[in-house]
């Protein structure tokens, strides 16, 4: 008989989980492992530590593979700081408070008397978890668990990654020539689940160089970047985008 046979609690801490993850483990004490920190195992070989260090290497490869597909026109260098802001402890952190994950983590006395868990330990249930996934069932069902639980930070990673070009052609055309820009949508194409926008920016009456995007805020930085191009006498990267 296993502890969770006999341990309403914990039976029920289990459940919630997989109703969180929407996902059941064939291996229900690999799953109680996952949930379990170092403060109150018996040991730390049986604590979620190396479960953690097997999801943060899963969690890499799946977020890097979906960076990869999802912005085919972006270098490596790109690509690589939104990966590193996707995987961070903070980000890890706020997913496990997001999707409720904090409810079923299993921490020793003195860590549950404090007033707010520390983030370290939220991240790294996260990422046990999905190493307890992965060994439970296979790459897919990890795969298929982050990215349902990760999505929602995928939306303006880019914006907030990469450079702010709406900023900074504010910034230059307010000090160059005492205006402020603004955007107008050119042109849309696309039915109303999947539209995509041609956006340009304006400097007073002088039209910049439109350029698409799946998003109105994707092409607004885009027309912005166009823009900042053509004031510096290059060519606009967008132009044709």
């Amino acid at each position: 008989m296993t502890e969770h046979d006999h341990n309403p609690d914990l039976a029920s801490q289990l459940e919630r989980c997989q109703d969180i993850l929407q996902y059941d483990f064939a291996d229900r004490d690999l799953l109680r492992q996952c949930l379990t920190h170092a403060s109150l195992a018996s040991n730390r070989l049986d604590s979620n530590e190396r479960l953690e260090f097997l999801g943060d290497a899963i969690l890499g490869a799946v977020v890097s593979d979906a960076l990869y597909g999802r912005y085919p026109d972006l270098p490596e260098g790109d690509l690589t700081r939104m990966k590193s802001v996707l995987v961070s402890r903070e980000a890890c952190a706020k997913i496990t408070a997001r999707i409720g994950l904090e409810e079923v983590i299993r921490l020793g006395k003195g860590v549950r008397l404090q007033k707010q868990v520390p983030q370290s330990i939220l991240a790294a249930l996260y990422e046990s978890v999905i190493g307890g996934v992965y060994l439970d069932g296979g790459f897919e069902a990890a795969k298929e668990v982050i990215l349902e639980t990760i999505e929602a930070d995928f939306e303006g990673v880019q914006d907030d990654v990469l450079q702010n070009f709406k900023s900074t052609l504010q910034q230059l055309a307010q000090k160059e020539f005492g205006e402020t820009p603004s955007y107008r949508t050119v042109d849309e194409q696309g039915p109303d689940h999947s539209k995509c926008f041609k956006i340009a920016a304006f400097l007073g009456e002088r039209q910049f160089p439109g350029a698409w995007g799946n998003s109105k805020k994707q092409a607004e930085q885009r027309a912005a970047e166009n823009a900042l191009a053509t004031l510096e006498g290059a060519a606009a990267p967008h132009e044709d985008s």
